[in-house]
């Protein structure tokens, strides 16, 4: 198995993993205005845990979004810069995907639909399969949405997952979803996801990494936040 260095902050909770030898090792904090602060210590506490420099892993992997704006760029920044400085490649994640990922750890389900709270009362989400052969894909690509127009696709049970579905209780209510509760984008999953796209040749060189914004627009306007309310 390769060494993976994982940093995941594209939610409310900040998160940095290290698989190594086999085993996994976390840390996470919660609160969105301290991620960039955060982040780097718990990298160092972990490298100190398994007693191993920067340079002996085998690549940095990040949560890429979507998600919070400042989140997907601080854990692709962060990236950027350990690679950069190691010289070892970055494997980009996709949240939804690793929320599905800890959907089948903790629910055991294969068919997943991942929601996550975009605000402005939006969702990120995505549909996911997975078969032993091949692993995940994607039935429904990552996508912004209103809580109401997400459906999923085929005659299987799904199972949803992700705060979206809590932040948007009414709108997910009748839509008929087993609920995995309890799962946010965490890096234990965004190393485990690595090392499967790692061992596939899809590491990039750090300047290539990006985050996946899916809008453009991260605020309402006063005008526009009158306008919802009095509909």
């Amino acid at each position: 198995m390769r060494t993976i260095l994982a940093i995941e902050t594209s939610s409310d909770l900040a998160s940095a993993a290290l698989l190594y030898n086999g085993r996994l090792l976390a840390r996470d904090t919660s609160g969105v205005q301290t991620h960039s602060q955060s982040v780097l210590p718990m990298v160092q506490q972990l490298l100190a845990e398994a007693g191993i420099a920067l340079a002996q892993c085998d690549a940095i992997a990040f949560g890429a979004g979507p998600g919070s704006f400042t989140g997907v760029r601080t854990a692709c920044g962060v990236a950027q810069g350990l690679a950069f400085g190691a010289e070892l490649p970055v494997v980009p994640v996709v949240t939804l995907q690793a929320m599905a990922q800890a959907c089948r750890e903790r629910c055991g389900a294969d068919e997943v639909l991942a929601v996550l709270d975009a605000r402005m009362e939006e969702v990120y989400w995505a549909q996911y399969r997975f078969d032993n052969d091949n692993g995940w894909h994607a039935v429904t690509e990552p996508a912004l949405a209103s809580a109401s127009e997400v459906t999923a696709s085929g005659q299987v049970q799904v199972t949803a997952c992700g705060n979206g579905l809590l932040a948007y209780a009414s709108a997910f209510g009748d839509k008929g979803f087993a609920v995995c509760p309890g799962i946010v984008p965490h890096a234990a999953q965004v190393a485990a996801l690595a090392q499967a796209e790692l061992l596939a040749g899809r590491g990039i060189h750090a300047r290539e990494a990006q985050p996946i914004y899916l809008r453009n627009k991260v605020a309402l306007t006063t005008a526009e936040r009158q306008a919802k309310a009095a509909a």
